[in-house]
């Protein structure tokens, strides 16, 4: 075996490093991270791990081949100005991940659906408040919509229709073999199609051009009076200030937000303290770290042997 394969770690957000060095150890001999001010010769450098990396990140290593994401999302990555053109970009893909954020998404749509938080307040009063259940709107009877039907998707739908629950899913094209217990919109608008059908909205999109401020004013306007949002896709999806009008004329009556467009959500942000938004500190799901080093020094070696690495994702869709 010849000498390991050069990486830099890239990160204007995290000191990935620390992070993640010592999952790296057992593949030492098949590739080598280190930091910028660490490499001695950027143009031995094939392969970078990045997150958030700084607009001029990729610059300095011009035989860089291949950017790898810490995780799904490779927004960051494939926006920055200074990756190369030609270079491969890949991300994690663990199905573990998948089911972590299903039954995330899954607990957010029993805590809206059955009124949750009407049990944390009676407690702090020590109250015992029973909620008749002719209040709540029986699953089969209830839509949960989801935007994003990939591996994260599926796995939500899967876990929401296992429930009971009604699913619409927004998809580019339907699929050749569709879901039990899932109806889709196809094409244009398929995302506000299936708006208009949600009674709680599932949120997992990649983060395109696209998508960006997706979830506006137009789009909370398109939801039934009385629905509720669940933001587990990219802080930037969302224009915070709409959300907060909608919930704040009663048209929408609930939001779970974990993604934010600044994180941490700064202490005076009004999120915090809205009586209809609950927050989670970006932790709906990630994927396992152990998994991530091997699919990266994977990863490196198929793109310097001419290979096409299976983790690759589509830079022009972002997914």
């Amino acid at each position: 075996m010849g000498e390991p394969i050069e990486g830099v770690y890239l990160s204007a957000a995290f000191d990935l490093e620390e992070m993640f060095a010592r999952y790296f150890e057992p593949h030492r001999d098949r590739v080598r991270l280190r930091r910028p001010e660490a490499i001695d010769d950027p143009l031995k450098v094939r392969f970078a791990l990045a997150w958030r990396p700084a607009a001029n990140a990729f610059a300095p290593y011009p035989a860089l081949r291949l950017a790898c994401s810490i995780a799904a999302g490779v927004d960051s990555i494939v926006n920055c100005p200074s990756l190369p053109k030609d270079a491969v970009v890949a991300r994690v893909r663990d199905e573990n991940q998948a089911d972590f954020m299903a039954g995330f998404a899954a607990w957010h749509v029993v805590w809206h659906h059955r009124n949750m938080r009407h049990h944390i307040v009676h407690q702090a009063r020590q109250e015992w408040a029973r909620q008749g259940i002719d209040s709540f709107v029986p699953p089969r009877d209830c839509t949960v919509g989801i935007l994003g039907f990939g591996l994260m998707g599926r796995a939500i739908a899967r876990a929401v229709t296992g429930m009971g629950f009604k699913v619409a899913a927004a998809v580019r094209n339907a699929p050749a073999a569709p879901m039990a217990g899932v109806e889709y919109e196809a094409g244009t608008d398929a995302t506000m199609r299936v708006a208009a059908r949600s009674d709680l909205l599932i949120n997992v999109l990649p983060l395109t051009a696209e998508t960006r401020g997706l979830l506006d004013a137009r789009f909370f306007a398109a939801m039934p009076r009385g629905s509720v949002l669940i933001q587990l896709g990219r802080g930037e999806h969302l224009v915070e200030r709409d959300l907060l009008a909608a919930l704040d004329a009663d048209h929408l009556r609930a939001a779970s937000l974990d993604v934010f467009e600044r994180e941490p959500l700064p202490p005076e942000h009004p999120f915090w303290r809205h009586d209809r938004v609950l927050v989670t500190p970006h932790q709906a799901s990630e994927p396992s770290s152990v998994l991530m080093a091997a699919q990266v020094a994977q990863a490196a070696q198929d793109v310097v042997a001419g290979m096409v690495p299976e983790t690759m994702v589509d830079r022009a869709s972002g997914y």
